[in-house]
């Protein structure tokens, strides 16, 4: 299950054409819309011609998703691939992708979500991605969001340590300098899929990564349920630790559209599980479905330091 060595793609300049492509569930035009207006001074957007049809719960068939993202993947003019937004339907377009166009032209693919399958393809083709934002998403994100997705595109010198001050989490960090640093691989996304990628070809790897876990609208019982899979799976073996970022609306009963969201006992499960599994990490990282999602380059070397900053030793692009 070993991935590739990650092949750094080359850094995207200013006004270079970037794909925009809905590979997951169907695009709502006006959120849309609002995300493009907030890369078209930095990019050169080429939109999918029909990126507005639908397929029920899908952005249209599997066919037609397919070869949208291939296409995107073979321009040669393309110089990243932006999701238009997440909900479900990657994870059945893995086997029809094509590793070796990526590896041939390689290209960051920035998404999150259901785009976390993407992302641990991508790593399979032994290219580096971007866990950021969807264009949809965009809309609703600080400006400094937006910023922050275009130098990781634009930018091939590492950011150093991010100033996030984030919160222990799981199990007591080993001793030694620094009050216990953690450094590994940085990996991971959105927990289901984390969970449903276990036994295919795209498993991610935990073994020395410091995983990335976020999650929207599933209860308490059913992060538990995830976690404990893949512990029981072997798919937590020799994680160097965990970063949590945003769960959001994960509360039982649901709460009702609008009203103020409340995750302290979903954070105190993955506390919980983390802490039985031996998993030491961090909690609060303004990443996911809430009101921030930072971009971070998957496959990076990081450092989780005492004092909860991130520090980020690679870049996503060179």
């Amino acid at each position: 299950m070993s991935s590739s060595p990650a092949v750094l793609p080359p850094a995207v300049r200013k006004g270079a054409t970037v794909g925009v492509v809905a590979p997951a569930g169907p695009i709502n035009p006006g959120r849309f819309r609002r995300g493009l207006a907030l890369l078209g001074d930095a990019f050169t957007l080429r939109v999918a011609t029909d990126i507005a049809r639908s397929d029920g719960y899908l952005a249209g068939t599997d066919d037609e998703r397919a070869a949208e993202l291939d296409r995107m993947l073979r321009d040669p003019d393309v110089r990243a691939i932006l999701v238009a937004r997440g909900g479900y339907g990657i994870m059945r377009l893995l086997p029809r992708l094509d590793a070796a166009a990526l590896r041939a032209d390689p290209k960051p693919i920035v998404g999150f979500s259901d785009a976390t399958a993407l992302l641990a393809w991508a790593e399979r083709a032994g290219v580096r991605g971007i866990h950021g934002p969807v264009i949809s998403q965009l809309g609703d994100l600080p400006a400094a969001d937006v910023a922050t997705l275009i130098q990781r595109l634009t930018s091939p010198e590492p950011a150093g340590r991010v100033p996030w001050r984030l919160q222990p989490t799981g199990a007591p960090r080993p001793a030694g300098p620094d009050d216990g640093a953690i450094t590994g691989t940085l990996r991971g996304g959105n927990l289901t899929l984390l969970s449903h990628l276990v036994g295919t070809p795209w498993q991610v790897e935990a073994a020395g990564a410091v995983l990335l876990l976020e999650e929207v609208g599933e209860k308490p019982y059913a992060l538990d349920r995830y976690l404990t899979h893949l512990h029981l799976a072997g798919a937590l073996a020799g994680a160097a630790g965990a970063i949590v970022g945003d769960l959001t609306r994960c509360t039982d009963p649901p709460r009702a559209a609008g009203a103020p969201d409340d995750d302290r006992q979903a954070h105190a499960v993955l506390d919980e599980r983390l802490r039985a599994f031996g998993v030491p990490g961090a909690r609060g990282a303004p990443v996911g479905h809430g009101k921030r999602n930072a971009a971070l380059p998957w496959g990076a070397r990081v450092t989780l330091h005492g004092d909860g900053t991130l520090e980020l030793h690679d870049a996503a692009v060179a």
